[in-house]
């Protein structure tokens, strides 16, 4: 195990260094404006995505069947990580003038099938539970 954290460490340690390399020919600007960034997320991570993230959770536990709890989380976190990530598309912003290729894709229906997919499997997953459950009974 101590091997395989200090490969780990390693391997990360290299990639912050790579990135770092990467980064020397920035101007004062963008250095800057890496910065306010990458501080940005933290805080809107801590303050706002996972106390959401809690609150719903708290919701779920006493909502939701308990069979369906763990599917019902897992598929959330991912949907809730991917529609993060279609955000730009969804909202249109995403694009950059003079360059119509990079909003062509179907986004929306492609992230309602994400959405029926993950219902669909924590269902499916909390069905197969129960029926786990009720057997061992």
């Amino acid at each position: 195990m101590r091997v395989l954290r200090g490969l780990l460490i390693a391997i990360g340690v290299g990639c912050i260094g790579w990135g770092a390399w990467l980064m020397r020919d920035f101007t004062r600007e963008q250095l800057t404006s890496e910065a306010f960034w990458l501080a940005g997320g933290v805080v809107l991570h801590d303050a706002v995505l996972a106390p959401l993230a809690v609150l719903i959770g708290a919701l779920g536990a006493r909502l939701v069947p308990r069979a369906f709890r763990r599917s019902a989380a897992t598929a959330f976190c991912v949907w809730g990580t991917l529609t993060i990530a279609f955000l730009p598309v969804l909202s249109g912003e995403g694009g950059k003038a003079g360059n119509d290729t990079i909003l062509g894709r179907p986004y929306l229906l492609s992230w309602i099938v994400l959405t029926l997919l993950l219902t669909a499997y924590a269902v499916g997953a909390g069905l197969r539970r129960r029926k786990v459950t009720a057997r061992a009974s």
